[in-house]
């Protein structure tokens, strides 16, 4: 093959091997948290998009590289097309590549403002913690550590969205806190379909010490949260019942079907169900505006007409 051939496909091929690492959190997180950004910020311009799916994009990356260092025997048996153990490059080159990425991540988070860097640096510290430090080796480090990540990068997402990169709006302060109390309540949804892998690794997710009660806690977490997101945001009639419905629906798929293919297919539906409640800051900012933001006075009428009742 002609040299002058070979380089260009070298590029493409090692830019997909990069990509590779990020293809199974497409659905789960690049398109949710950019989503969240253009809505929680608003987007301050079209161009700006581009900026922010990169530098979520980054840091999406430099946790999935170190994620996928640890246990490549795991990928092996849940996601053998993974770059690692499809071949595509050593442990040894993909440990370099995480550690480069770090005053990478760092640096592009400076050209935005102190606090981005400081958002991008406790992403960093929190992929240390889960990875190299063992905070997914058990279930309930393994959920709330996720969950303050994914926060992580919506914080910075939203930073990066918007004209101001130096705030976050009330309301996108309180849709980033939800998330965080959203993502860590049910995120063992995606556990159930790699159940063979974490034993393989000696990872105790909630679906393999409590594979009932584990089940029984999706399905009826949530329908709940998509109650109380609903209300919190003050949803149409329309819109909070399809998106209950839906809710109820993914729900009940985790406690009626158990198997691996069902739960891959279940985990899709919760990955939809999870994008769905990331456009409501902008369903807020269209009927209410900047100015207001949502509130948990729903919560004390709900209260107060149970006493009274």
């Amino acid at each position: 093959m002609d040299i002058r051939t070979f380089a260009p496909l070298k590029i493409f091929s090692d830019l997909y091997t990069v990509f590779l690492f990020t293809r199974s959190d497409i659905r789960i997180a690049l398109v949710p948290v950019t989503l969240f950004a253009v809505a929680a910020a608003p987007l301050s311009s079209p161009l700006r998009l581009l900026d922010t799916i990169l530098w979520i994009w980054l840091h999406l990356l430099q946790f999935n590289v170190a994620n996928q260092i640890k246990a490549p025997e795991e990928d092996k048996i849940n996601k053998p097309s993974r770059p690692i153990p499809a071949g595509r490059i050593t442990v040894h080159d993909a440990t370099i590549l995480r550690w480069a990425l770090v005053p990478i991540c760092l640096a592009y988070s400076a050209l935005y403002s102190a606090q981005l860097t400081f958002v991008s640096l406790s992403m960093l510290l929190f992929t240390a913690w889960y990875n190299e430090h063992d905070g997914d080796m058990e279930p309930l480090s393994k959920n709330l550590l996720t969950a303050v990540m994914y926060g992580c990068l919506e914080m910075g997402g939203t930073l990066v969205a918007a004209r101001d990169h130096t705030q976050v709006s009330d309301t996108g302060m309180i849709a980033a806190e939800l998330t965080v109390a959203v993502f860590s309540s049910t995120l063992h949804a995606q556990d159930f379909k790699d159940a063979d892998g974490d034993r393989e690794t000696g990872r105790r997710t909630f679906p393999i010490a409590y594979p009932v009660l584990s089940r029984i806690a999706i399905g009826l977490a949530i329908p709940l949260w998509s109650i109380f997101l609903a209300l919190l945001w003050e949803l149409d009639a329309l819109s909070a019942t399809a998106f209950v419905a839906y809710g109820c629906y993914v729900g009940t798929r985790f406690m009626l079907y158990h198997t691996k293919q069902d739960d891959k297919r279940s985990c899709k539906h919760y990955s939809t169900w999870f994008s769905l409640h990331h456009l409501f800051p902008a369903y807020w900012y269209y009927h209410h505006g900047a100015n207001g933001y949502p509130s948990l006075a729903f919560l004390e009428q709900i209260l107060n007409g149970s006493i009274v009742a």
